[in-house]
């Protein structure tokens, strides 16, 4: 466990015991890597997104602890698998409000290509990813938590095993039927290249 894992978890177990300053003390310490992940979902993302980083950090901290009681967080793996399913939601949530505004007049559909490969490009649509992922999460939901943490907390497939407690062997046997099913779910992608 490096020092910000056992930090964080032991700023939890400050927080579940009532301590609200270890809540603010959590926050500043996992800042940066909420930013960096932030960051990286936004690159994926289309090119006129009015949604920046530092919203999106703000945002998904004001859910993942507003809506818990920090009692329900065991570790910073739970902590982590939380803010990445709120990260999901406020990006679906942005996007739906977009799509509201538009009426669906003038919009156009992104292929998936960036959640099957490599996550260097921006061409997916949130939408139908989080209907996927609801559809996965109904059959296996320990799929639908992985495509989660690799899509939106960023995770690599270590990081992955380690929030959720498998090995690399099982998270990449995971990944490949998670892809395999999203391609078929979500359709053929521009180039089918891993």
């Amino acid at each position: 466990m490096t020092p910000t894992e056992s930090e964080a978890t032991r700023l939890l177990q400050r927080l579940r015991a009532g301590h609200d300053d270890a809540g603010h003390a959590l926050f500043a310490l996992l800042y940066d890597e909420l930013r960096t992940v932030a960051e990286g979902c936004m690159a994926r993302e289309r090119l006129d997104h009015t949604l920046q980083p530092t919203e999106l950090v703000h945002e998904v901290w004001v859910r993942t602890m507003g809506d818990r009681d920090p009692a329900s967080f065991e570790d910073r793996s739970h902590f982590v698998s939380s803010t990445a399913r709120a990260m999901r939601h406020v990006l679906v949530d942005h996007a739906r409000a977009r799509a509201a505004t538009k009426r669906g007049g003038g919009g156009h559909k992104l292929p998936l290509d960036a959640v099957l490969g490599s996550f260097d490009a921006a061409d997916i649509d949130v939408l139908e990813l989080h209907d996927a992922i609801d559809a996965l999460e109904a059959m296996d939901p320990a799929l639908a938590r992985l495509v989660e943490l690799r899509y939106f907390a960023g995770l690599t497939i270590r990081e992955t095993a380690d929030v959720q407690g498998v090995t690399t062997t099982s998270v990449e046997r995971g990944w490949r039927v998670a892809r395999m099913w999203l391609r078929k779910t979500l359709g053929p992608r521009d180039d089918d290249e891993e």
